[in-house]
């Protein structure tokens, strides 16, 4: 069994003070995709951000205190590739992958257009670009698992308040054709879908208005897959005992 967990830490200094290290060492969790790190490597000498038995990789933001991506891994990966080759993915941090034999696992973490229409194209031209990327990945014939933070809802049933967010990004109809487009046509798997369906699964929440108490919520947060690993799929859970950001870890349990 390989198990993988996605989490959207919103600075990894502060989800280690909040417990998140001794949380994911009883997790028995095989590699660990984190996003938003917000953080250098000569910031993380501490020994709490190097868990015993764990290969860490890193592709920060070129702007300090802003983006990032990690990988945590217990299985030490044939290659690690920094980035995407162009720009936006790569100067703000926003990709990182390890390969073995024969499956790739991945950290994503997609734009928010939340703060104005600047970033909203700019997330646009992300989406168009990373839709290429992913196109080849398919193309490789390899297993991929792309985990992260999309920030994007894909149906009513991921959004607490669907009517009230049509005009907000990341449940903009533009984004969630997109979406629908990666899932129903170009068959990528949203892995926490195929084994749950029910209403209510959330993975982020607003700092504002007791969202967390109300479970007002977004399900932003995937692990996508490629077809060849629907099968796979073993079981999925969202932590919320206990709060280490924002966004709530993600765990798939993969037959592999």
């Amino acid at each position: 069994m390989l198990r993988i967990i996605s989490l959207n830490v919103n600075g990894l200094r502060s989800a280690a003070k909040k417990g998140f290290f001794d949380w994911l060492i009883a997790q028995n969790a095989d590699i660990v995709c984190l996003q938003e790190i917000k953080v250098e490597s000569h910031q993380l000498d501490d020994p709490i951000f190097s868990p015993l038995g764990y290969y860490r990789y890193l592709l920060p933001a070129q702007k300090k205190g802003y983006s990032g991506v990690a990988i945590y891994t217990r299985i030490e990966p044939l290659k690690v590739h920094y980035g995407l080759g162009w720009a936006l993915a790569d100067t703000e941090g926003r990709y990182l992958q390890i390969d073995f034999p024969n499956l790739s696992v991945a950290s994503v973490y997609l734009p928010s257009g939340a703060s104005g229409e600047e970033r909203q194209v700019l997330k646009y031209e992300f989406m168009e670009k990373f839709s290429e990327n992913l196109k080849c990945f398919r193309d490789t014939g390899r297993e991929f698992i792309v985990c992260g933070d999309w920030n994007i809802v894909h149906k009513q049933i991921d959004i607490k308040n669907w009517t009230s967010n049509q005009k907000n990004s990341g449940c903009l109809p533009e984004e969630r054709a997109w979406l629908n487009t990666l899932l129903e046509e170009k068959g990528w798997v949203d892995t926490f879908r195929v084994l749950n369906q029910l209403p209510d699964q959330y993975t982020w929440w607003s700092n504002r208005g007791q969202a967390r108490a109300k479970n007002v919520g977004w399900r932003i947060d995937y692990q996508m897959a490629t077809p060849g690993l629907k099968d796979k799929l073993l079981a999925t859970g969202v932590y919320k005992d206990t709060w280490f950001s924002d966004h709530a870890p993600l765990t798939v349990d993969y037959d592999i």
